[in-house]
């Protein structure tokens, strides 16, 4: 049984350049991914919907959910950048705009961004060439393209700031948490049974997921649960029923209501529109 295409994606921070091009299915990582088409233009089916994505202009998304290029004018140079999900909830950016991410927003920057696109052009030969100094430098930069992008992308006023200094723990619990959950998704969880098997008070869980995510344990677990069966619908021919029991849903009445509750669109009519492009 797939469990999903890395396709290469590395497991820690990474950044490569290549020429962009249409994918013959849907793949998924758990990072986040951020994209920087350099020359032409390129369409992405996420989430149940096609996003365009231009040249110069940077875009983010949580590359838990499937995503599949579908469309790419020949030649287009691309940077990816993949940025581990601890990462970027250790950002200072604001609660609504992290669940905005998590919960299948796809950021794209207004508008081409001039001359940094020179510098970020550089980030994966300096990366992939450079010593520690070097590497560390492009993963500042990348984090602050990230906050500004983050920043100017308004999913909702007004913003709910987290705290900037998220403590140590509360990081570290979240990561523990979300890992968790990535490996045992499929069991019939309970906030009390997650917090169990990650030796973690269900308190302390809630809070720390408040704290750096601005959503619950549980609907975290949704997300991820709901992201797995669309990677599933896209690439198997496994049964919506087998899908939804393989995805811990526990019944096709609860995975359907969740699943158009948050794509607007039914597990049915999503596999046809992947099996079109």
């Amino acid at each position: 049984m797939s469990e999903g295409k890395w396709l290469g994606s590395p497991r820690g921070f990474a950044i490569e350049r290549h020429v962009a091009d249409t994918m013959t299915s849907a793949h998924w990582h758990d990072h986040i991914e951020i994209n920087l088409l350099l020359a032409g233009s390129m369409t992405y089916l996420f989430n149940g919907r096609q996003e365009y994505v231009g040249a110069g202009r940077m875009v983010l998304f949580w590359a838990a959910i499937p995503h599949q290029t579908v469309v790419v004018t020949p030649e287009s140079p691309l940077v990816c950048v993949y940025l581990p999900l601890v990462d970027f909830l250790s950002l200072p950016i604001d609660a609504r705009s992290r669940q905005a991410v998590l919960q299948g927003a796809f950021v794209d920057e207004a508008g081409p961004v001039g001359g940094t696109i020179n510098a970020r052009t550089r980030w994966a030969d300096e990366w992939s060439a450079g010593g520690p100094a070097r590497q560390q430098l492009v993963k500042d930069e990348v984090s602050i393209a990230v906050r500004r992008l983050i920043a100017d992308h308004m999913f909702d006023k007004p913003p709910v700031i987290s705290n900037p200094r998220l403590s140590g723990s509360e990081i570290r619990y979240t990561q523990l948490l979300t890992e968790l959950i990535g490996r045992r998704y499929s069991e019939a969880l309970t906030l009390a049974s997650i917090a169990k098997h990650a030796n973690v008070h269900s308190t302390t869980a809630t809070r720390a997921f408040r704290s750096v995510l601005g959503i619950s344990v549980m609907d975290y677990l949704t997300r991820y649960r709901l992201a797995r069966a669309m990677q599933r619908l896209a690439e198997t021919d496994e049964s919506i029923l087998e899908i939804a029991d393989g995805c811990g849903f526990g019944s096709v009445a609860r995975f359907y209501e969740v699943f158009k509750g948050q794509t607007g669109t039914t597990p049915k009519k999503f596999r046809i529109s992947t099996r079109r492009v």
